[in-house]
C-alpha cells in the first residue's frame, strides 16, 4: 500500500475527489459528502504515482530556504527575484529597499517582523494595482482587497466580493501575482472551478497553467 498519511478529509458538496500534497508531504482530500473512505482510498491508489512523485520534489527541497537567519548576504525574495541583506547602522527606518534590503541594526532582534510589515505593505500596494486592471480589463467589480497572513491559501474570493490576498505573494514574479488575482475575480462570477471558471481565467490569462505550475512547485519559498 502507498505510504502515505491523510491529514485530514474535507467533505463538501462537490462532485469529485480532490487530492492535495501537503509541505509537510501529508495529504489533504476534499470529497463529496456520502463518499466512503474505501472509495477515497481506491482514487488515492490510483493516483499513487503521482503521489509518490510529488512526495520526492517535497523531501528534495532545500530546508535552508525555509529558515531565514537574516544576516548580511542572505537572499530575500521580492518579486520573483532575490536580493541581498545588508546590516546597516545609523539608518532611522528599520527597513528600506534600493535593489538590495538595508536592515537597520537597532531593529535586527525583530526582523522577521519588519520584514513581514515591509512585505504587506508591498502586497497591498503591487497587488491593488493588478486587481484594478484586470477588474477593469474584464467589466467585473468587487469590493474591497485584503491582504492577509494565510499560508496555504494565496487567495480566496468572499461571497460579499472581497478579494483576500496572501501577503508571501509579493515575493513571487508578477506574472504569478496576475495569475493569482485573475483567478479571484474570475470567481467574482463563477464561485465553483467548474469548466466556465477556467474558460474565464484562460481569456484574461491565456497561459495561466505556466503560472500555476510555478505557483505549485516554488510556492514553499514565499516565506520566511
Amino acid at each position: 500500500m502507498l505510504d502515505i498519511k491523510i491529514e485530514k478529509i474535507i467533505r463538501s458538496k462537490r462532485k469529485t475527489i480532490a487530492l492535495q500534497i501537503t509541505d509537510n508531504a501529508t495529504l489533504i482530500v476534499r470529497a463529496p459528502f456520502g463518499i466512503d473512505e474505501k472509495r477515497i482510498w481506491e482514487v488515492i491508489e490510483k493516483h499513487s504515482r503521482w503521489i509518490e512523485k510529488k512526495k520526492k520534489e517535497i523531501e528534495a527541497r532545500d530546508p535552508k530556504a525555509l529558515k531565514k537567519e537574516f544576516v548580511n548576504g542572505e537572499g530575500f525574495l521580492y518579486l520573483g527575484k532575490y536580493y541581498k541583506l545588508y546590516i546597516v547602522d545609523n539608518q532611522e527606518i528599520p527597513l528600506k529597499f534600493e535593489d538590495g534590503f538595508y536592515l537597520s541594526r537597532d531593529f535586527l532582534d525583530k526582523a522577521k517582523e519588519v520584514f513581514i510589515d515591509w512585505y504587506k505593505k508591498e502586497a497591498f500596494k503591487k497587488i491593488s494595482e493588478r486587481v484594478k486592471w484586470y477588474a477593469k480589463k474584464s467589466n467585473l467589480k468587487y469590493n474591497k482587497i485584503n491582504i492577509t497572513s494565510a499560508q496555504k491559501r494565496w487567495g480566496s474570493c468572499s461571497s460579499k466580493g472581497n478579494l483576500n490576498f496572501s501577503w508571501r505573494l509579493i515575493m513571487a514574479p508578477i506574472s504569478v501575482i496576475d495569475y493569482v488575482v485573475v483567478h479571484e475575480l474570475a470567481h467574482l462570477e463563477e464561485r465553483n472551478h467548474g469548466k466556465n471558471f477556467w474558460i474565464k481565467v484562460k481569456m484574461l490569462m491565456p497561459d495561466y497553467k505556466k503560472q500555476e505550475d510555478w505557483l505549485k512547485k516554488n510556492g514553499y519559498l514565499l516565506n520566511l
